[in-house]
């Protein structure tokens, strides 16, 4: 086989050099800095930092949150994802960039926007203070910006895909006589299946580690509406530095999760397509 590539040997040691040590850098570093810090006082106040009150009660928040968040998204990203690979209509590309507005909003001016709507004095704010709900500083408004800032993790991964693979599968089976839920069961999510999993993968990731629109929202109420990276955030900003690396392990320990999770997904694609060939 010719080289795809005309770069001396000296030049191409030269790229993979600056790709390995930004690597280094940015990722494998920072990430050994963080199990370093955390264990720096020893492994009883590591474990000691885990189970503190507020650290158990932000873990218990942000698993809540990414809980509701990721199901609903999950939902959402197959409907919108169906909807606009399969049909033609007027506003399909509207909603296309719909979908994609949390990726060009900022989460803190997301989480501005709620205030707006459900805070005290927003669109919305008297009217819920007069039934007694409450959404901002409270367990809805942080599962409101969650799914805000991740719905369109699995729709974005699914639209491609599902696009590339087209429609005459589902065609086939109409005229087999197949009804709406049948192909989608037995034709369409067999095929999206990986890329299912893949998405879901990383909304799962950015609902846990959300910070900008969750702390608009939040109120840093300790004990009870901080998250995970709130509470990181705030023992950090109290010089309780052992005990916010601590936590941050498990955000970190959730990222090579995530990683390792997504390797065997892309694997196990790539090993499917190739047999499909």
């Amino acid at each position: 086989m010719r080289p795809v590539t005309t770069e001396s040997a000296p030049v191409r040691w030269l790229l993979i050099s600056l790709a390995v040590l930004t690597l280094v850098l940015f990722l494998l570093l920072p990430l050994l800095a963080v199990f370093v810090e955390a264990f720096r006082r020893g492994a009883e106040v590591f474990f000691a930092s885990l189970h503190e009150e507020a650290a158990l009660s932000a873990v218990r928040l942000t698993l809540i949150a990414a809980a509701v968040a990721v199901p609903l998204n999950t939902l959402f990203g197959l409907a919108a994802a169906w909807l606009v690979t399969k049909f033609r209509f007027r506003g399909r590309a509207l909603l296309v960039s719909l979908i994609d507005l949390p990726f060009a909003v900022s989460p803190v001016i997301a989480g501005l926007v709620w205030v707006l709507l459900f805070g005290a004095r927003g669109w919305f704010g008297p009217w819920l203070a007069a039934h007694d709900f409450k959404i901002i500083f409270a367990l809805p408004g942080i599962i409101v910006a969650t799914v805000f800032v991740t719905f369109p993790f699995v729709a974005r991964e699914l639209i491609p895909l599902m696009e590339a693979q087209g429609s005459d599968q589902e065609q086939a089976a109409v005229t087999l006589g197949a009804r709406g839920w049948q192909i989608f069961r037995r034709v369409t999510l067999p095929n999206i299946k990986w890329g299912l999993l893949y998405g879901v993968l990383l909304c799962n990731a950015r609902a846990m580690g959300e910070f900008g629109a969750v702390s608009v929202v939040s109120g840093h109420i300790r004990g009870k509406t901080n998250t995970l990276p709130l509470h990181i955030e705030v023992l950090y900003n109290e010089y309780q530095f052992s005990a916010a690396f601590a936590c941050a392990t498990l955000l970190a320990l959730l990222a090579l999760v995530t990683l390792g999770l997504k390797s065997a997904v892309e694997h196990f694609t790539h090993h499917q397509a190739a047999r499909h060939k």
